[in-house]
């Protein structure tokens, strides 16, 4: 057998993604299920995986799915719920107060508060939270869809209270007896120390690498969503936006060299927002004409600005609500996300318990295989948290009965139409993920193609760690499960050829925030939150842009400090 045919095998989910997805532009909803089929067909018949298994993978893929379509409701629920309240009318107000131009919008909006929602809560809440916040302000939705995934990049590393980190590559290292000599070497006491290590090297990159960030952010709003098609009015931005990167990144990495890997993005982002939003309302490094808005046709799908909900025949009541009443909303977003998952109280390990199933027993080790499931802590997920807000929405700006049930029934009607493609891309992945164990002998299809991958690399590996772990979130959707599947691969080939083990880690989680952009059902469910499903692949086009720069900047970086 040719030693890299198993590494081509476990390509074929990926490239029927790619081929059908990207490459002819069909629905989510029609490709995932073709990719759901390649993985399964070649999990059976070329890793030889016994049948309980897949049924047992496909099983873990759609309780997750199903937790996500959870997450995708509450966030479009509070979007439809503000749009009848006439909250979003007040907000949009808000923003063109600090600044009517788009492209300082999409900085503060995606960038910098997007950041601190991730930083928050992690798991893709920032395109559930930002996106359509984005789209009531007057954004085209694939416009706030591209921005809402670019920036989900650079502050993922530490998101979700430094999961990624913390849990991801602290389990993937796990006290192997090689990390633990390693860290001996370095006059450590536990292995444990090297994690921050780790997350300051991380974060040194994100800073790098990141500093383009929001002015890739603005030129592809301008090159693909404006009147012009104009790159040159988004490289007008380039002051403000790198000031504007540089106002995140740098307390990020302040943060990581002082408390840890825990807060860098959360606190980055809000320092950030406190740095920029007096400046963007003093004009500070903007255009002296700083006024750029989308084009208005509304017969081109790329610039067409209804928001989700306006098909409706009805207006909802005109209201006289007050700012802080109509961010009071997105301001208790932020305090419930922070409180419920900060580690030192309590409410975290009380929501946690509250599982469905009740019994983690019930689901261990399912029909006999090695998958067992996770029980889902319905009150801890995100969902949870923008449904009770809506909730609460309708009492404090005393919405209509008429209006409430028109939020709730048009919720429902997007979450259906996001539905089958989720139904079918998670399982897919977690097929990938739980190959391992068959009859063939091989490891998982992750550790095949990694193996493959470098085998092909050679002392160059490096340059490849990022795309590794990439394409690690890119089919888990996770930077976490990136890092927890292939940090001590990582760490492993980094000693094989006399490269510094620590900074191909940072690599490797680096490359896994990026993939984040390019993740199928973290675009599916973006999409969703808008009203855009079947219109993935397009997304995906151009978001893989920015995530070829970033894991090739990563590698070039990687190839000088290795």
């Amino acid at each position: 057998m040719t030693p890299l045919l198993p590494t081509i095998m476990s390509l074929v989910p990926l490239l029927v993604v790619a081929f059908f997805l990207v490459g002819r532009r069909w629905p989510a909803s029609r490709a995932m299920p073709l990719a759901y089929t390649a993985a399964t067909t070649v999990a059976l018949a070329y890793w030889r995986l016994p049948s309980n298994q897949v049924l047992a993978a496909t099983m873990n893929g759609l309780v997750i799915a199903v937790t996500l379509l959870y997450i995708i409701f509450g966030a479009i629920l509070l979007l439809n719920t503000l749009e009848r309240s006439g909250g979003l009318e007040v907000i949009r107000g808000g923003f063109h107060a600090i600044h009517p131009d788009r492209r300082v919008q999409v900085i503060l909006i995606a960038w910098l508060f997007g950041s601190f929602i991730e930083g928050s809560a992690g798991f893709g809440t920032p395109a559930a939270v930002c996106v359509p916040l984005m789209v009531g302000l007057g954004f085209p939705p694939r416009a706030a869809v591209v921005a809402g995934m670019m920036i989900q990049s650079t502050p993922v590393s530490f998101g979700a209270v430094g999961t990624p980190i913390v849990f991801g590559v602290q389990k993937g290292l796990a006290g192997d007896p090689i990390v633990v000599e390693y860290a001996r070497s370095l006059n450590l006491a536990r292995w444990e120390e090297l994690l921050p290590i780790i997350g300051l090297r991380v974060a040194a990159l994100h800073a790098v690498i990141g500093t383009l960030v929001p002015l890739c952010l603005v030129v592809f709003m301008t090159r693909f969503f404006g009147n012009t098609r104009s790159i040159r009015e988004g490289l007008e931005m380039t002051k403000f936006a790198v000031f504007a990167a540089l106002a995140m990144t740098l307390p990020s990495v302040t943060i990581a060299w002082l408390l840890g890997p825990e807060f860098p993005s959360l606190l980055g982002g809000l320092t950030g927002l406190a740095i920029v939003i007096p400046a963007a309302k003093r004009g500070f490094l903007l255009p002296a004409d700083a006024t750029w808005d989308f084009q208005s046709d509304q017969n081109d799908p790329d610039t067409k600005r209804n928001p989700p909900g306006s098909e409706q025949a009805d207006a909802p009541e005109s209201t006289a609500l007050s700012p802080w009443l109509a961010w009071l909303p997105y301001l208790l977003i932020g305090v419930l996300l922070v409180l419920t998952r900060l580690p030192g109280l309590p409410i975290k390990s009380w929501l946690q318990s509250m599982t469905i199933p009740a019994s983690p027993d019930v689901l261990q080790e399912l029909w006999g295989s090695s998958v067992s499931i996770a029980p889902v802590p319905w009150l801890y997920v995100p969902g949870s948290v923008f449904v009770l807000v809506a909730l609460l929405t309708t009492l404090l700006h005393r919405m209509r009965v008429a209006d409430v049930q028109q939020a709730w029934s048009t919720s429902a009607r997007m979450v259906r139409r996001a539905s089958p493609a989720l139904l079918f891309a998670v399982p897919m992945v977690q097929v990938f993920l739980h190959s391992a164990g068959g009859e063939a002998g091989l490891g998982s299809m992750p550790s095949e193609l990694a193996h493959g991958v470098s085998r092909v690399a050679g002392g160059f590996w490096p340059a490849m760690a990022p795309t590794l772990g990439g394409l690690g979130a890119f089919i888990a959707g996770s930077n976490t499960i990136s890092n927890m599947t292939f940090a001590l691969f990582q760490f492993q080939v980094a000693l094989s050829i006399d490269a510094d083990p620590l900074w191909v880690v940072a690599l490797q989680a680096v490359g896994g925030a990026a993939g984040n952009v390019i993740c199928v059902h973290n675009v599916v469910a973006a999409c969703a939150v808008v009203g855009l499903t079947g219109d993935e692949g397009d997304v995906i086009r151009l978001t893989s842009l920015l995530f070829v720069y970033y894991v090739a900047f990563a590698g070039i970086l990687g190839m000088l400090f290795c």
